[in-house]
């Protein structure tokens, strides 16, 4: 299926290193070192009176709190002050970085419309705070808008993004699908094929591996077998003495889990349930709002 995205927006580029235009008063730190470098001339070079052949002189130093034209989305934003936003972004080289844009609010702001959610951003931002500034914010495109039922699941993979994901840990692989889920989305792909296909990537990237076709064990999981899944631990047969919330799932559904396959109406069923259990199992029992919502709808 050919997504409409670009794909080189989406590889990490060979050298995203900042330019040296950045102004010095944004940057105290390198001001300072510039005025230690202005030491008094030696008493070697006063004492012969010639004059010393010129120096070349050193190159401004890279500032290293300055990002350009990273790929990004925003994923939240909420009023800051009377004319500005914090902004929420979701990036492939930085992952979630927090952002003032300055003045987005006001009627005339080149920011007021681009900063939009789901649509393909170049960011870029200056600072070494938690929170940074917001510099330049350009609309990439080649992707379709979200709609209906659509941007409602959009709206829940944002928010699993939120809480999954801590500052400024990059996830390019995660990057990469959450662009592929939008895409899906836009094209209205089955909501249930795509959001498992997200929680799974999404579990795996932030450090919850999902082995669903070995059991603790070691053994292969059976298609005819029932199993559940410990979340500390993996799949384990199915018994009486197991805690009574963790769902009774078919071996099946597991091995079409493993496969991204949830075309059959059973597995497509349980996995639902299973997801259901082990993101709040996660989240250490915080409600999603957006969860709510779509389950309300039927489309969870």
């Amino acid at each position: 299926m050919d997504d409409g995205t670009n794909d080189a927006w989406m590889m990490p580029p060979a050298d995203d290193r900042p330019d040296d235009d950045f102004d010095a008063s944004e940057r105290p730190a390198a001001r300072v070192a510039r005025k230690r470098t202005r030491a008094a001339p030696s008493v070697a070079d006063s004492s012969d009176g010639a004059d010393s052949a010129p120096k070349k002189p050193r190159a401004a130093p890279r500032s290293d709190f300055r990002v350009a034209e990273q790929p990004g989305f925003v994923l939240h934003s909420y009023p800051y002050r009377e004319t500005s936003l914090i902004i929420d972004v979701f990036s492939r080289d930085h992952g979630r970085v927090a952002l003032v844009a300055k003045g987005a609010k006001r009627p005339h702001s080149a920011l007021r419309g681009v900063l939009q959610t789901f649509q393909p951003l170049g960011l870029s931002w200056s600072g070494k705070g938690e929170v940074r500034t917001l510099t330049t914010a350009e609309w990439v495109g080649g992707m379709l808008p979200l709609a209906g039922d659509a941007l409602l699941c959009g709206f829940y993979v944002n928010e699993l993004l939120v809480k999954f994901c801590a500052r400024e840990d990059a996830h390019p692989a995660l990057f990469n699908h959450y662009v592929l889920t939008l895409s899906r989305l836009a094209h209205d792909e089955p909501a249930v094929q795509v959001l498992r296909s997200f929680e799974r990537v999404l579990l795996r990237e932030t450090g919850y591996a999902m082995n669903l076709v070995r059991t603790v064990t070691r053994e292969p999981v059976a298609p005819e077998g029932r199993y559940v899944f410990d979340p500390d631990r993996g799949v384990r047969a199915a018994s009486d003495d197991l805690p009574a919330p963790w769902p009774v799932i078919a071996g099946q559904t597991l091995i079409d889990m493993e496969r991204d396959d949830y075309t059959n109406p059973q597995s497509a069923a349980q996995s639902k349930t299973l997801m259901r259990f082990l993101l709040n199992h996660y989240l250490g029992g915080t409600p999603l709002a957006t969860r709510q919502i779509l389950i309300d709808l039927q489309k969870l």
